[in-house]
């Protein structure tokens, strides 16, 4: 039995690429399934995002837009396509197209009875040239310091069981969710599986991470999360078997 699968993604200021990427997505997932639909977040973007978005949910009946009136930051933006999906499946990446939306036809093999969680890893790193000595260092520091046990927590190219929601809550609006979403995932015991994907070099608009108040703003968030998952585990005697590392992670090239 093909199963249903639920595609969303989370736009600020994608107007340049997010149609492309809608139509890159029916294509793909077509190829797996007729159980399909593409939801996209509109966090509240000051570009044209919004017109092309609602010209393309017109064309595509498959097509549905969430429209955030504010900028809720990137959590809030994937908050709102998680609880919005209604498919057995959900894959999301970023609108900004510095993913291949044709690289799901890699993880998709991978979502085998025994795995929940398909999470992509960047085969190379396509940015300016001081973006990889600061993104290196970055994941670094959270995998020692959450325990993590993947290989690119900063990787938004994931395939995974909506079922997980049953037990995973995330509560954070900023890009800490990212590191909340694996460390919850792993924490439940979910099996993971990882892939390298393709990184391009962004078409189209700006990074809004790598700006000064932003990655003060991060670090300070970063340490409220670790305080928060963190430090009552290690205030305890003994830490629980199921708060490791999940050692039966699976690695593709």
């Amino acid at each position: 039995m093909k199963p249903s699968i639920s595609v969303f993604f989370p736009a600020y200021n994608d107007g340049g690429t997010i149609a492309s990427l809608i139509i890159e997505a029916m294509v793909v997932v077509e190829e797996f399934t007729d159980d399909y639909e593409i939801i996209v977040v509109n966090d509240g973007s000051a570009d044209y995002t919004p017109d092309v978005l609602e010209r393309l949910a017109r064309d595509y009946p498959r097509v549905r837009v969430i429209h955030h009136a504010n900028n809720r930051g990137y959590g809030g933006a994937l908050r709102s396509g998680f609880a919005a999906a209604s498919k057995d499946l959900i894959f999301y990446t970023d609108g900004d197209a510095q993913y291949d939306v044709r690289d799901l036809r890699r993880l998709f093999p991978l979502m085998t009875p025994d795995v929940d969680f398909v999470q992509g890893y960047k085969l190379n790193r396509s940015d300016p040239f001081y973006r990889g000595p600061v993104g290196r260092l970055y994941h670094f520091a959270v995998k020692q310091a959450f325990w993590l046990n993947v290989r690119d927590v900063d990787c938004d190219f994931r395939l995974m069981r909506r079922r997980i929601f049953d037990q995973v809550e995330l509560t954070h609006d900023s890009g800490v969710i990212c590191v909340e979403l694996i460390k919850k995932v792993q924490n439940c015991g979910f099996k993971v599986a990882e892939v390298g994907v393709s990184h391009y070099a962004r078409p189209y608009g700006r990074s809004q991470f790598f700006r000064i108040p932003h990655i003060l703003r991060t670090i300070k968030e970063l340490v409220g999360l670790w305080r928060e998952m963190m430090l009552p585990n290690l205030a305890r005697p003994q830490v629980s078997k199921s708060l490791r590392p999940n050692t039966d992670a699976v690695q593709i090239p």
